[in-house]
């Protein structure tokens, strides 16, 4: 016993110890050598990175694109056969750009740990020698650095592992997966500039669902034909469901549309799109006229099973791109060709908001025998799944979208100087714009909005505005110098229309950047109300009858002084000379744009 127990003690020191040194020794990523039970820390990634980019100066490049606000950098990885890591010589290779995020949610951090084997595999290790032939990485290893150092074992309580995980805020509580085009985060600042410098023809964003049991180890979603230009949908249609998922089951996994299910109570009721939009990443990837893939491990698998279907799903999206990287370049350069175009069509309009097609499609899912029990603590259903009895259900579908809410496509947009918040979104984004030195009268369309109403609750830092009434009104506008003039016959059009137009979800009007437009700056005193209402009562019987009505149909509105009120004043000049409502953003045709052009010195 005495001669046995040194030896035990041995083989466990060995067994722990030497994982550090094993690592540096043969290129075992953090990851591994924990086992999968850990994720390190930005530090530890970080030093991985460095030594691998030393040791393959001609493959690997390492850059810091950003600072987080709590003053960490932003490190980015650009990886490429033949010395290809500028964007440069990528395009002069005939190279597709693909950008690789990991960690915009830090709690969800396969990608991480995933890209770091890949990475070493192409590099170092000539396991994936042709990974990158044809095509150029750039991967971020964590998007939300501040997040990943705040780490503990409680921020998933739906997630299996790995034993501490990262926060889903940023250090100012924003989720940097809602805030593509509001762009208020650092971190969404230094990632608009890093986009705009190397304007990626695929974006992969790499996340861990929520959700359901069921069988498959990871989903994935791309958004719908209906908001992409015709040559994207077209590839990634062919790209995804015909080439990359049935390869990367080829491996091994079993893999599955995003599955939002209708109740969540319930599987057998069928799935839904989950409602991805611009503030998304694929989905601003949409409006970028890009390619994007959604990747979303399940929870409730083991960590290295994650981690090792990430490797195994971006390892299938380079092949599909380096055995045609052609189709993807054509794809992107049509795409933007389509973008410029469209304004120039007689009623350009193009969709904003979607919704759900009321044709459903069969869908075969795997998953596990579920119970529902009525609970006596919630008062709701208990749902509990069995993994042990694997069951296939046929449901059906609703995941396709159809156009709802079309934005008219002006041949410009028309920005007066003093909304500078909007304007600071312009060039956040890289959209290209131009500044008027003369003032000029032109005639253009003004939205005039009314009856706003505004979410109760904040979301994101904003009390978005959740509707309002617009109403379009040809009139004519002095533009001062120093107007800027957006013009729609570019490859961002769709982008400047999602930012600038009223009726967009994700406009910078929606997310509350414009609510000044709505308060009245001067008011009456409710004595001089009574003799207004008075007079104007007089004046016009009409207005009797209507605010007789008002009085009968709405009893709020009978309690009110205050409103009784100023249902006259709104209706007075004193009012309307305020421009209550007046949308600041006017869009200018063709022949006013023009007389603006015309205007200025030559």
């Amino acid at each position: 016993m005495p001669a046995t127990f040194p030896a035990r003690l041995l083989l466990a020191l060995i067994a722990v110890v030497p994982m550090t040194i094993h690592a540096k020794d043969t290129w075992t990523t953090p990851a591994e050598a924990y086992r999968f039970h850990k994720t390190p820390s930005y530090a530890e990634t970080q030093a991985f990175l460095r030594r691998l980019a030393m040791a393959s100066p001609e493959t690997i490049r390492l850059e810091t694109f950003g600072t987080t606000p709590e003053g960490r950098p932003m490190i980015v990885v650009i990886a490429a056969a033949d010395g290809d890591l500028t964007p440069e010589r990528a395009r002069a290779a005939g190279k597709p750009i693909v950008l690789v995020q990991a960690g915009i949610h830090p709690g969800e951090i396969e990608g991480k740990d995933a890209g770091l084997m890949l990475l070493r595999d192409f590099a170092k290790m000539g396991r994936l020698p042709h990974l990158l032939e044809h095509a150029v990485l750039v991967y971020i290893p964590v998007y939300s650095v501040d997040g990943h150092e705040n780490s503990g074992p409680y921020f998933r309580i739906n997630q299996n592992g790995p034993e501490e995980m990262g926060f889903r805020g940023q250090s100012q509580y924003l989720n940097l997966n809602r805030d593509y085009v509001k762009a208020d985060a650092p971190e969404t600042r230094a990632w608009l500039t890093l986009w705009n410098t190397w304007r990626p023809d695929l974006l992969v964003d790499i996340h861990t669902t929520d959700g359901a049991d069921y069988q498959y180890d990871l989903t994935w979603y791309a958004e719908d034909a209906h908001k992409l230009p015709p040559s994207i949908a077209a590839w990634q249609a062919k790209a995804y469901a015909d080439d990359v998922m049935p390869r990367y089951e080829a491996f091994g996994h079993l893999a599955s549309p995003y599955l939002e299910f209708r109740d969540g109570r319930d599987i057998t009721k069928g799935i839904a799109n989950f409602g991805s939009g611009p503030r998304f990443s694929t989905g601003y990837a949409a409006i970028r006229n890009r390619a994007g893939l959604l990747i979303e491990t399940h929870m409730l698998k083991p960590y290295e099973v994650r981690v090792r279907a990430t490797y195994d799903v971006l390892r299938s999206v380079f092949e599909t791109v380096n055995r045609d990287p052609a189709a993807l370049l054509k794809a992107s350069r049509d795409a933007d060709a389509w973008a410029a175009t469209q304004a120039a069509k007689p009623d350009a309009a193009l969709p904003v908001t979607f919704k759900e097609d009321p044709r459903p499609k069969p869908f075969s899912l795997k998953g596990y025998a579920f119970t529902q029990t009525a609970s006596d603590i919630s008062g709701d259903t208990w749902v509990r799944y069995d993994p042990t009895i694997k069951k296939t259900y046929a449901i059906q579908s609703w995941n396709d979208l159809l156009p709802d809410v079309a934005a008219p496509l002006p041949a410009a947009w028309a920005i007066p100087p003093q909304w500078t918040a909007v304007i600071e979104r312009l060039d956040a984004h890289g959209i290209p714009y131009t500044r008027t030195t003369a003032a000029t009268h032109v005639a253009v369309t003004q939205d005039q909005l009314s009856h706003p109403t505004w979410s109760e609750k904040p979301f994101e830092g904003h009390h978005m505005l959740k509707d309002v009434t617009i109403t379009p009104t040809p009139t004519t506008a002095e533009l001062p110098a120093g107007t800027v003039i957006v013009r729609a016959d570019q490859a961002d059009a769709v982008l400047a229309l999602n930012l600038l137009d009223a009726r967009a979800p994700d406009s910078m009007l929606r997310w509350g950047y414009l609510d000044a437009i709505f308060e009245p700056k001067e008011y009456g005193e409710p004595r001089v109300l009574e003799a207004l209402a008075r007079e104007m009562l007089a004046k016009d019987p009409s207005l009797k009858a209507a605010f007789d009505a008002r009085l009968h149909s709405d009893p709020a509105f009978a309690a009110s002084p205050r409103a009784r009120l100023s249902f006259f004043f709104e209706r007075s000049p004193w009012y309307t000379a305020q421009k209550v409502g007046a949308y600041p953003i006017l869009r200018l045709d063709a022949t006013a744009l023009q007389a603006v052009l015309r205007s200025e010195p030559r």
